[in-house]
């Protein structure tokens, strides 16, 4: 038997810009919010920004959370509305 990530609830097709989202959905942390961007292919890889070096690799989705803050996660940290 597969294990599902976290935040799997089989509408993950649906995940997409512009759609709504719940952003660690199930935690004391959760927040609904709108998908603005999808990194893709190119999520999973450190980044650099000019003389900046992230230790950890950039995520796949940017969500406008409603209260107007910007995240930035995998695809387990939120599910679909």
């Amino acid at each position: 038997m597969s294990k599902r990530p976290r935040g799997h609830d089989g509408a993950a097709d649906r995940i997409g810009v512009d759609a709504r989202v719940r952003v660690y959905p199930g935690t004391d942390a959760e927040r609904g919010g709108v998908v603005i961007d999808d990194f893709g292919e190119i999520s999973g890889h450190a980044v650099r920004i000019g003389e900046h070096e992230f230790v950890g690799p950039a995520r796949r989705w940017a969500v406008r959370l409603d209260a107007g803050e910007l995240v930035f996660v995998d695809s387990g940290d939120l599910t679909a509305e």
